[in-house]
């Protein structure tokens, strides 16, 4: 991109001897180094020197003491305190990583990448997939048809939504394929978690070969992965936390030529402001964040019709009390998992052995690390009222209080 760039070396919470250490996380790191306007990668410690050479960084940063070879730029472990001192005079840094700049950069390149070519999109309507396809149609325009495939693992009226803002807001090509049974097919019976993102993730891709199809020759593909996606899929197994559908759920055999991912290197806030500098409204931009799995991944055990439905009830009160309490802005993500456990209840003064649904709320400006958010009891309470009286199977709610990490903001 032409920008300077700084590495992280990334340890793994390991010294030279290979000691565990409590050094801070690279991704925590990454975002400081960011937020001061530089541009900065993470790379696994076994990164062969050449490797990194080849990056031609301005600096390195490690994150616990590590042997590196030598690479003819300044190096230094992580120093909260000197950090900003090592970018700008021991590296040089000028902070040339603006947001603005990097949109407009970065449409030219996949103006390049495209060329006369037909594109497609896997538009689901979350902020990642809405700034991707936006900053692909301002590249090429007409030559990309977004495609909103629905899975049958969408929030409440999602899908209606979806397409009336791509068609009514920004005049896009856009196709609506209804493979709801397709989906639920594949995932019947299916419990394990990294099972049901790797055949959600192959499903996607048959989907949109099979339909880009109908459109004659496509070459591209346009995914909403973000820097996160591919740091927690790990590389080569290496800290890895779990893999996304985008990432480590992709067959080698995609069809298509290519990949275009405008927003692959971005954090989620930063996918935000690319967002604002392209224009998109606001109330689209801070749209709550949804995997690309769906509810697949908060619905634990096994996936069927009847559950998803009941999630989706849930999941719709609870977005809707914390919208009328005002704190949807507050919250950077919220949202209900319906568990795999059974609990005893009372309903109508008979005996009832039902659902548990858990509510989880968390606030981040990175996705990588998040606080649970203590939401007012009362909400809490009224919350659990309207769910156990207005879903059917449902007699039990419990509120997730855990941190990230130790958990992650899903449950798979």
């Amino acid at each position: 991109m032409g920008h300077q760039l700084i590495v992280i070396l990334d340890c793994g919470g390991q010294n030279a001897q290979g000691q565990n250490t409590k050094g801070p996380n690279a991704h925590v790191i990454a975002r400081q180094v960011r937020n001061l306007n530089v541009y900065c990668e993470v790379v696994p410690c076994g990164t062969p020197i050449e490797a990194i050479a080849a990056m031609r960084p301005v600096g390195i940063i490690l994150t616990s003491a590590c042997a590196t070879g030598e690479t003819g730029v300044p190096a230094q472990v992580y120093d909260p305190q000197g950090l900003e001192g090592f970018l700008k005079e021991a590296c040089g840094c000028v902070g040339d990583w603006d947001m603005g700049n990097y949109v407009e950069e970065e449409i030219a390149r996949i103006r390049a990448q495209i060329g006369d070519k037909k594109v497609v999109c896997g538009l689901s309507g979350g902020v990642d997939s809405t700034v991707s396809a936006v900053m692909v149609h301002r590249a090429v325009g007409k030559q990309l048809t977004c495609i909103f495939v629905d899975h049958g693992l969408m929030r409440k009226n999602e899908p209606d939504e979806v397409e009336n803002v791509c068609r009514g807001k920004f005049d896009m090509n856009f196709v609506r394929v209804d493979a709801r049974d397709e989906f639920l097919g594949k995932l019947a019976g299916v419990t394990d978690p990294e099972q049901k993102r790797m055949i959600i993730g192959e499903t996607f891709i048959r989907v949109f070969e099979r339909e880009s199809g109908k459109l004659g020759k496509v070459d591209f593909l346009v995914q909403g992965t973000i820097y996160p996606d591919i740091l927690e899929s790990g590389t080569d197994g290496a800290g890895k936390v779990k893999s996304h559908h985008n990432v480590g759920g992709l067959p080698d055999d995609i069809g298509f030529e290519g990949l275009v991912e405008p927003v692959r290197m971005l954090f989620k806030d930063e996918v935000r402001r690319a967002g604002l500098a392209l224009g998109i409204d606001e109330e689209l931009v801070w749209r709550q964040p949804f995997p690309g799995p769906g509810l697949g991944v908060r619905i634990l055990g096994a996936i069927t019709p009847e559950r998803a439905d009941t999630l989706r009830e849930a999941d719709a009160i609870f977005r809707q009390e914390i919208i009328a309490a005002g704190l949807h802005r507050e919250i950077s993500q919220y949202f209900a998992i319906l568990t795999d456990v059974s609990s005893t209840g009372v309903r109508d003064g008979s005996r009832t052995w039902d659902s548990a649904v858990a509510l989880r709320a968390v606030k981040t400006t990175d996705f990588m690390t998040a606080r649970s958010v203590e939401l007012p009891y009362e909400l809490l309470g009224r919350v659990a009222r309207r769910i156990v009286n207005e879903v059917p199977g449902v007699n039990r709610v419990v509120y997730d209080i855990t941190d990230k990490p130790p958990g992650t903001i899903e449950w798979e």
